[in-house]
């Protein structure tokens, strides 16, 4: 089988963003997407995505796994790390191996080599003169980060804006709004993977992913979805019972 060039691949993941932004969509979805498409496009193994509030506190939006998620939260509590680094900055960060930067990032880097990653990137999130957060890259290998695949994340990363925003035009007053509106739906979210992790027994990236396919299968919202789990006991009961059918359906 011809394998696809990495160029096609890149577009064809670009016009599948730009179609969701066109459509009505989900944003804590959308940017789980992104994250994914990112893993899959970059040399890379795992990619977050932090945003800010409205003060400036960044708080983890999307991640491609569990063990990412502990890692980005994890280095917002040590408060120190590339991504942090990358916020404040604006500039996009590339440390080709962690364990040069020791001295820089002592608790990041030890937490990073325990989870298995060697090097890490960050690219800023900006819009209307406004750093909105960072999506960070991680790698099991040591290595940079080409400028080819720097440029892809920065697409990625503008795409990531846009879908936070909500395509309406972007200005300091009208920004902030949109990151309060982006955060509360990551809340409600976190909030029914946990629910569901304990209620069905299963680990907390599989609670996602019933999330996911079961708003897929309704054509619904991921954070209506969420919402009914948490807040509405008759929604919820209709819920968990649609989840239960698939995981018994699911292959062994």
């Amino acid at each position: 089988m011809t394998e696809i060039p990495r160029e096609t691949r890149v577009m064809d993941a670009v016009v599948s963003l730009v179609d969701s932004l066109l459509d009505d969509f989900d944003v804590v979805d959308l940017l789980t997407e992104l994250t994914e498409q990112c893993a899959q496009l970059l040399d890379v193994a795992a990619v977050g995505l932090l945003l800010a509030n409205p003060l400036r506190h960044l708080h983890l939006m999307a991640a491609t796994s569990e063990k990412i998620h502990d890692l980005e939260l994890f280095q917002l509590q040590a408060d120190q790390g590339p991504c942090l680094d990358c916020y404040a900055t604006g500039q996009p960060i590339s440390v080709s191996d962690v364990q040069a930067e020791a001295a820089r990032w002592p608790r990041f880097v030890a937490a990073a080599t325990e989870a298995g990653f060697a090097s890490v990137h960050a690219v800023p999130m900006r819009a209307a003169g406004t750093v909105l957060g960072a999506l960070g890259l991680f790698g099991t290998g040591v290595g940079e980060l080409n400028d080819a695949d720097l440029l892809v994340a920065q697409t990625l990363a503008h795409i990531a804006c846009v879908a936070i925003l909500q395509v309406h035009p972007a200005t300091p007053a009208t920004v902030l709004p949109h990151l309060r509106t982006a955060l509360t739906s990551r809340i409600v979210v976190d909030q029914a993977k946990g629910f569901l992790s304990q209620r069905l027994d299963v680990s907390v990236d599989d609670a996602f992913k019933l999330l996911r396919c079961y708003m897929r299968t309704h054509g619904d919202h991921l954070t209506e979805v969420s919402r009914r789990l948490i807040t509405d006991p008759d929604g919820r009961q209709t819920i968990l019972a649609a989840m239960r059918q698939m995981l018994a359906a699911a292959p062994s």
